[in-house]
């Protein structure tokens, strides 16, 4: 069987969500299986693995929708995209597509490094439900990141096609430098909270500042890049709060900030994982968060939650892991939680789909 992985949303100097999915997954799956990526840029060959590779067009070009014809050249028995976007007239395989979140039905600003003219058809992609069934029912089965976003695709009837969970992971920061001390902590080492994400609207950044406002002796440190207008705006919501803008941070110094903090915290109104919530855990590190479906499920009885607006809730919630022993306790159930997530469990759900996609009848459109 030959199966072809997209990696063409693979970034070139550091990781976002979907790049990271991308790199770990295929990663892990060509230690089960051989397996051919599919690249649009070769500057993406320094965040994957050594594997065999192809450049076809790029998944924003005008020749998306018809991108099969570049990839049946490679006469794939399956390919697997880690999107649900990927062109599918004319193939002459097996297509898995993924599904992450469903976010931009509820927040339409679409992500502000695309070019003009994708961020309009991102607004009108999104403006129904129509779109997304038509492509995912042209797919022969479809992967999502969570128990959570596979709900809300059932519940809006977007595909009839299988949906499988192939979960996303944290397990790119366990080698990283500082990763592992030796030592492990019992309470808070420093008055930091860690925001790991971008600042979109449905982000609600606005809360952790605001929550500075009952947190004097904390800082808030916003690791990932941000605009001039953008740190203004946060700066004057709460005057004189102590935030600190890194602008970006490299997976070394992603570790040393969240070894030596109180917290990572978010309050997110909409999410379909929590990357950063596996990644702080899995290093024993408490997460405050905001109380939605997704991050009860990936949080568990490890996180601490808090009403999404609710800027004083998130400072009570903060404050109780000063409490005797909560620390500690928080940070040993988060050691444990993290753990039901890894790259390799969810690279080998991801192989059984592949072969069971591969043995059935094709699907009809």
């Amino acid at each position: 069987m030959r199966i072809v992985f997209d990696c063409r949303y693979t970034r070139f100097d550091r990781h976002d969500g979907i790049s990271r999915y991308t790199s770990e997954l295929v990663t892990e799956l060509s230690r089960l299986h051989p397996v051919t990526m599919l690249i649009s840029d070769h500057r993406q060959l320094a965040m994957l693995p050594a594997l065999p590779w192809q450049l076809v067009s790029a998944p924003t070009s005008i020749r998306e929708p018809l991108v099969a014809f570049q990839v049946n050249r490679l006469h794939p028995d399956i390919v697997f995209s880690p999107m649900q976007t990927m062109g599918s007239w004319g193939r002459n395989y097996r297509l898995l597509l993924t599904v992450h979140d469903l976010i931009y039905y509820r927040n339409r600003t679409p992500p502000r490094d695309l070019p003009a003219f994708i961020r309009l058809l991102w607004r009108l992609y999104h403006l129904s439900w129509w779109p997304q069934r038509m492509l995912l029912n042209r797919a022969d089965g479809i992967v999502t990141v969570s128990e959570t976003t596979r709900a809300l695709m059932l519940k809006h009837r977007l595909t009839r096609r299988p949906i499988t969970v192939v979960p996303n992971a944290a397990g790119a920061l366990a080698g990283a430098a500082g990763a592992e001390t030796g030592v492990r902590r019992t309470g808070p080492a420093t008055g930091s909270l860690i925001y790991m994400g971008s600042f979109m609207p449905y982000k609600n950044v606005d809360t952790l500042v605001r929550s500075l406002a009952d947190l004097p002796g904390h800082y808030l440190h916003l690791l990932s890049r941000i605009g001039d207008a953008e740190k203004t705006r946060l700066q004057t919501l709460v005057p004189g709060a102590r935030i600190v803008f890194h602008d970006g941070v490299s997976d070394d110094e992603y570790v040393a900030l969240l070894d030596s903090a109180t917290a990572l915290v978010t309050a997110s109104l909409d999410e379909g994982f929590g990357i950063p919530l596996v990644e702080a855990m899995s290093l024993g590190i408490p997460v405050v968060v905001s109380d939605i479906p997704i991050f009860r499920e990936i949080g568990g009885e490890a996180a601490l939650y808090f009403e999404p607006r609710d800027a004083a809730g998130l400072a009570a919630a903060v404050h109780r892991l000063d409490e005797p022993g909560e620390w500690a306790k928080r940070s040993g159930l988060a050691i444990e939680q993290a753990a039901r997530y890894n790259w390799a469990d969810s690279a080998g759900i991801l192989l059984r789909v592949i072969r069971q996609t591969a043995e059935r009848p094709a699907q009809p459109e």
